[in-house]
């Protein structure tokens, strides 16, 4: 098993620190807004990480964090009136329905920062006293990158160049403008905690540090993200908790691409987001996994028009051929060592899903020729393919169960002409001009529709 790892910029022979066990991190989402593609993704793809990773024998505890407390959250909360506890609270509800509609699978832990106030306030505590961080006057606490040599060590760039055309708080109480924020002092009327520095909260960096202190110890094995949190946040993860501990704080870090739509970075000031609970209203969310795995979880992915509609109509020549197997062959209980072994060194090459489905093709094509060739045989191949590809989301449903959901969500639009012939017949019929009636149906006939009449009026099918 080889993993793709952002510190060493190479792919790298799987090894965790303690053998047979794997700690794994992700951070989660910053629960300001809706669930949008990008945060589905994300969670998509460590999701499949770590049932890849229990599939070849490890026992895997995996950790992803909420941050239910930071700027945006605030000023949300000052925006709607309701408080920044309550809010988080309720965005974090809405959130994990719409993650348990993708039939994404809960982690092993959940970690929210405003549940490990403790943990951080001890954390950065330990810092100001090893000499890596220092209070201010206003009862901020900042870090001292300079106290940290390695610096730059993850985007692999000098501290001048990760600050060159970057964003960075300025204040007075810094003694460098690297340094960054571990304690905020609490402004009027926001959200904040006690601490020996005065009431405050944390920022955002050192909560992912604390917690994975608490959850895991002083070394994990693989962290994750999305690019974007290479610098700062990751960077910054590093310098706290390596300065703390004297330790490689993860020996894997990992991070998937970023969502572009139709060419665009996505954003909220383009109005290019793609919610979650709005593209499941049209799509299947396997329909919506198998887009997305069609790339390669490092590189960007490029969400065209139609892209969805198109994966869709993969999955469901997919799911003909498996209903056209098992109805003529019943359902298999046995399997092809074959499919899982490609299926395996696909994944064991840093979780490669694009050529893991791009198999898909040509095995749904050979299982057609042969069903209609009356091989019973390949009702084992759809007996595999159903287990093997499960880790990554796909197949799990019964196939009249899928056409069913896919016709649910893409009702048949009526045009309005064909509602107009409908309801002159159906006006024809209660004025008991029969032969009307009976002339407009043969009408809507010879259009390709059938109207049945019903206790309530009449429906309208395309034939």
């Amino acid at each position: 098993m080889k993993i793709y790892n952002t510190l060493t910029r190479r792919k790298e022979e799987f090894e965790p620190l303690e053998a047979g066990k794997v700690k794994m991190y992700a951070c989660g989402i910053t629960v300001s807004g809706e669930a949008h593609i990008g945060h589905g993704y994300q969670a998509l793809i460590y999701d499949i990480m770590r049932k890849y990773l229990e599939k070849l024998g490890y026992s895997v505890i995996y950790a992803r964090n909420y941050t239910d407390v930071d700027d945006k959250i605030i000023a949300k909360s000052m925006e709607t009136g309701v408080p920044a506890d309550v809010y988080a609270a309720q965005m974090i509800q809405k959130i994990d329905a719409i993650m348990a509609e993708m039939a994404i699978d809960e982690p092993t832990l959940w970690l929210k920062a405003t549940e490990n106030i403790g943990n951080i306030v001890d954390f950065i505590r330990k810092l100001i006293e090893s000499g890596h961080a220092y209070a201010a006057s206003n009862g901020d606490v900042y870090f001292s990158v300079a106290s940290f040599g390695n610096y730059g060590c993850l985007s692999n760039r000098t501290v001048e160049q990760l600050l060159d055309g970057v964003r960075v708080e300025n204040s007075d109480e810094k003694k460098s403008p690297a340094d960054f924020a571990l304690w905020k002092s609490a402004k009027e009327g926001e959200i904040s905690w006690d601490s020996p520095w005065g009431k405050g909260r944390p920022g955002w960096h050192i909560e992912c540090s604390a917690m994975n202190m608490a959850a895991f110890g002083e070394q994990i094995d693989i962290h994750g993200g999305g690019r974007d949190l290479v610098f700062p946040h990751h960077e910054n993860e590093i310098a706290q908790t390596e300065s703390l501990t004297g330790k490689r704080f993860a020996k894997y870090w990992t991070h998937n691409g970023l969502i572009k739509i139709n060419g665009q970075k996505m954003s909220k000031s383009l109005g290019n987001s793609l919610l979650l609970e709005d593209l499941l209203k049209k799509y299947t969310n396997e329909a919506i996994k198998f887009a997305l795995l069609q790339f390669n979880y490092r590189a960007d992915i490029n969400l065209t028009d139609g892209i969805f509609a198109e994966a869709e109509k993969h999955l469901t020549n997919f799911y003909g051929v498996i209903k056209t197997v098992e109805e003529k062959f019943g359902k298999s209980s046995n399997g092809n060592a074959v499919i899982d072994g490609a299926f395996d060194k696909a994944m064991s090459d840093d979780f490669n899903t694009a050529l893991a489905l791009s198999d898909l093709f040509e095995l749904f094509k050979s299982i057609a020729r042969r069903a209609a060739n009356g091989d019973s045989a390949c009702a084992d191949d759809v007996s595999q393919i159903k287990k093997t590809y499960s880790l990554l989301g796909l197949f799990k449903k019964d196939s009249a169960e899928y056409f069913a959901e896919v016709a649910a969500k893409n009702p048949m639009e009526i045009p309005e002409d064909i509602k107009m012939l409908a309801e002159k017949r159906w006006q024809a019929k209660r004025a008991k001009a029969w032969a009307e009636a009976d002339a407009l149906r043969v009408e809507l006939d010879g259009l390709g529709y059938t109207v049945k009449d019903n206790k309530d009026g009449y429906t309208i099918e395309k034939k």
